[in-house]
């Protein structure tokens, strides 16, 4: 599934989010969690934000979310979207992850279907430059 244009270009892997991209590779949605604090973070980075431990551990976040947060884009900001407008950018929360956020798309969702706290399932899309990435539907 593909839900942006192929010319948007797509994630570009660096050295602190490797990890996550290759996980995202797989299928795997994954957050980085602090071995000392227990604390979740995202995007990853080297240091726990809290304790500024080293100590890195990958988990696995469940296939439901909640939409923190969204807006539907109405203007393309790039030509490659104004065939695609109008489309949205969301954030989901994972509650069972200590509210670590993800921005992301919601693929099925037109403006008015979008209710922030409402359930989503994360499905898997591509990118422009054929990385897969974490989007989310509905229900």
């Amino acid at each position: 599934m593909q839900y942006m244009p192929d010319a948007v270009p797509g994630p570009e892997p660096s050295f602190d989010d490797a990890t996550y991209w290759a996980n995202c590779t797989e299928k795997k949605l994954t957050f980085q969690q602090c071995g000392s604090c227990k604390a979740f973070r995202h995007p990853p980075g080297p240091f726990c934000p809290k304790c500024q431990s080293d100590k890195i551990d990958w988990v696995a976040a469940p296939e439901e979310a909640k939409l923190f947060s969204f807006t539907f884009i109405y203007h393309p900001a790039h030509e490659a979207v104004r065939g695609r407008i109008p489309y949205n950018v969301a954030v989901v929360s994972f509650p069972t992850l200590g509210g670590v956020r993800l921005i992301t798309n919601i693929v099925d969702a037109d403006p008015g279907d979008l209710e922030i706290g409402m359930t989503v399932r994360l499905v898997w899309g591509k990118s422009g430059n054929g990385q897969t990435i974490p989007l989310f539907k509905k229900g």
